[in-house]
């Protein structure tokens, strides 16, 4: 099963029991508080991930990761997480205005 390393959680690695969830549920089933406002809708960028490795393995952009990166609130390398399945290898961070206060990231 495919892996996703979280570089600025202490380089964390979860490995997916299921990958027909999004990266977001993923990553919640491994007991990691990751943000998403909006609920997992697509609706806002709380989820997004700053993808470090794997980008080229992920498919096409949703609708919602297009409508951001039309405004701008989504740069390249930036993907949401609760819009995306894992069909291989990730490594990760946690965008710097996503962070929640009570997570202890690492550099």
């Amino acid at each position: 099963m495919p892996r996703i390393l979280i570089r600025n959680l202490n380089d964390k690695v979860v490995t997916a029991k299921d990958n027909s969830i999004s990266i977001l549920n993923i990553i919640h089933e491994s007991g990691i508080d990751w943000m998403h406002a909006c609920g997992a809708k697509g609706r806002c960028t709380s989820c997004k991930m700053i993808v470090h490795e794997g980008l080229d393995k992920m498919g096409e952009d949703s609708e919602a990761e297009k409508r951001f990166r039309a405004m701008g609130r989504l740069k390249d390398n930036q993907r949401l997480a609760c819009q995306n399945q894992l069909t291989a290898d990730l490594e990760v961070s946690v965008a710097e205005e996503n962070k929640f206060p009570h997570m202890n990231y690492s550099e």
